[in-house]
């Protein structure tokens, strides 16, 4: 079997992979050319930083080799700046801990144990306590306006400010949308690159799809996921929060990681070329 021919299951899921992802891209008036750019540059970054050989330093001439770029290109990329929307990342993930601290702490709870609407200012059992001690050293106020755009929050009559959402999604931001795209499309990718590799530990990938659904059902199921997601990601926050040492500093080990799990609903038409006989 040649080479080619071996890679061919790869290149067929690519073309998969990419049709969405190209949808996206001329919806926002980007070319074809922004594509390959971007994918020149991914393409140097990765074969420089993940593939050199053992004991040796990665080489330009190595890395033009793996990539199939000319070494004049590779020079230029590894000089280029990476682009990244750190603010957006840094942005969303005080913003989720926020409300999960707002959800678990029984401190700022009521009475029937639900989140409480708390007031903006005050030291203990406030929004701004709230913010502080799940945020770092945000800004209270950038944070309220923030959770006030995307609806994640409303403010009451007499003034305090009362949980809509029980997870930070940026309703209103496309660009906070976009930073979503590229780190849960990047995760979902590397679970599955990981479960390629026979050597590695297997992660959890699973999924439930029928395809022959009436249009009637689609909006109950919509809601019978959403709800029965929701818990099952309430109940994993909750475990891992007592395990965060950002959140629970007495928390022992060694070492950093970052893990989590993923849910997501999909819905799409089935054309009848694709439908069962």
């Amino acid at each position: 079997m040649t080479r080619r021919h071996a890679q061919q299951p790869l290149i067929a899921a690519l073309a998969v992979l990419l049709r969405p992802l190209a949808r996206i891209l001329l919806q926002h008036g980007l070319p074809c050319d922004v594509l390959s750019t971007v994918a020149r540059q991914v393409y140097v970054r990765v074969a420089t930083e993940e593939f050199a050989l053992p004991g040796k330093k990665q080489t330009t001439s190595r890395v033009s080799i793996l990539t199939g770029l000319p070494r004049k290109e590779v020079r230029r990329i590894l000089t280029t700046p990476v682009a990244e929307d750190q603010e957006a990342a840094d942005r969303y993930n005080r913003a989720a801990r926020v409300l999960a601290g707002w959800l678990r702490d029984r401190e700022f709870h009521d009475e029937a144990g639900e989140p409480a609407a708390l007031p903006v200012d005050g030291n203990s059992a406030s929004f701004g306590a709230l913010v502080r001690y799940y945020s770092g050293d945000m800004p209270v106020r950038a944070m309220l306006d923030e959770l006030l755009r995307v609806g994640a929050v409303r403010k009451t009559e007499d003034g305090r400010i009362r949980l809509q959402a029980r997870f930070y999604v940026p309703a209103q931001s496309e660009a906070d949308k976009l930073h979503i795209l590229g780190t849960d499309t990047a995760d979902l990718i590397a679970t599955i690159a990981n479960n390629l590799n026979p050597q590695a530990t297997p992660r959890y990938q699973r999924k439930v799809m029928y395809d022959n659904v009436p249009v009637e059902a689609v909006q109950e199921f919509q809601r019978l996921s959403a709800n029965r997601a929701q818990l099952f990601l309430e109940g994993i926050d909750s475990w891992l929060s007592q395990r965060d040492r950002d959140i629970n500093p007495a928390v022992q080990g060694t070492g950093r990681k970052r893990v989590g799990i993923s849910l997501y609903y999909f819905e799409d038409d089935v054309q009848i070329s694709q439908a069962k006989d």
